[in-house]
């Protein structure tokens, strides 16, 4: 049975007229009301250890939520408070140390909501998390396309028959269900993705190079967006300067403004009805730096969100 630890986080205690998300999250549901988005932790990095990669991003989703909990909703509209009202913090999903065991129960965690609508934003973890973010969509018989910020392509062949951090998307497009449509990388470096996966990707989809993403460009692949679509934000995607508690850093990669720009877009978006924040590493992180912007990319998309017409 998949079980979840609900969340225990403190509700930052400021002034009445000063009220924080933490306080605004679920504010307006009871308790068997059904939620506009949920929120919910999946903190494992087994798949960033079987690729090779600096393991700590199990801890991303206990350090995103004290900083989530202590932002204000956006004062020039009352759309955001709204919808943080009606936005359920799940908690984080327990981890058995079994990857494949615990993709298959984030899939069981996540199919109920995305078959009845809600907006489902899930914060890792490895981007190992995005197979089983994946996998609700499967379970639920929804096909979906997958717009990907990532500095790597991440379709990686298996590891001895083990999916890892490095392969989730080789593994949606290959899953028995066939309900992988289409897939798209966005924010690619040149000297982190081998031709062979370059191939790949185009055999299945789209690459599109750091260097190609603009505000126009992310406008655009939203546009082209044509159904269900999952984005994933992998935080490698952006320059190490920015970014620097990741599990694999990037010397050069997006700036924080193209980033946050592309969170806010997927959130406004009506064709994107998932998103995953992943790759956070607390342990090797710089003053916090990483995990504000982790944190700020979920209130970006959650913004985004309140905001669809």
């Amino acid at each position: 049975m998949t079980r979840i630890i609900p969340p225990t986080t403190p509700i930052p205690d400021t002034a009445a007229d000063d009220p924080r998300l933490g306080r605004l999250l679920g504010s307006r549901l009871g308790k068997n009301d059904p939620a506009s988005a949920v929120l919910l932790g999946f903190p494992s990095d087994e798949g960033v250890r079987r690729n090779g990669g600096r393991v700590g991003a199990a801890g991303g989703p206990k350090a995103v939520r004290p900083a989530l909990y202590r932002l204000t909703a956006d004062p020039r509209s009352e759309k955001l408070a709204d919808l943080l009202g009606r936005t359920r913090d799940l908690g984080d999903l327990e981890i058995s140390r079994n990857l494949e065991f615990d993709q298959r129960h984030l899939g069981e965690a996540l199919e109920p909501y995305l078959a009845q609508g809600a907006f489902v934003i899930v914060v890792g973890g490895g981007h190992e998390t995005s197979y089983g973010h994946f996998q609700g969509y499967a379970r639920a018989g929804k096909a979906v396309e997958i717009l990907s910020w990532d500095a790597h392509a991440d379709v990686r062949e298996l590891k001895a028959g083990l999916g890892h951090s490095g392969s989730p998307f080789r593994q949606a497009i290959e899953d028995p269900s066939g309900t992988c449509r289409r897939y798209t990388v966005a924010g690619l470096q040149p000297q982190s993705v081998a031709r062979a996966h370059l191939e790949y990707v185009a055999a299945h989809g789209r690459a599109v190079w750091r260097e190609e993403v603009t505000r126009e460009s992310i406008a655009e692949m939203y546009r082209g967006a044509a159904g269900p679509t999952l984005v994933s934000f992998d935080l490698d995607a952006m320059s190490e300067a920015e970014a620097p508690g990741v599990s694999a850093p990037t010397a050069a990669g997006l700036t924080s403004d193209l980033w946050l720009a592309a969170a806010d877009a997927a959130g406004r978006s009506s064709a994107v009805t998932s998103a995953d924040v992943v790759e956070l590493n607390p342990a090797v992180d710089r003053d916090g730096q990483t995990v504000r912007l982790a944190a700020l990319t979920v209130w970006c998309l959650l913004r985004g969100l309140a905001e669809r017409g």
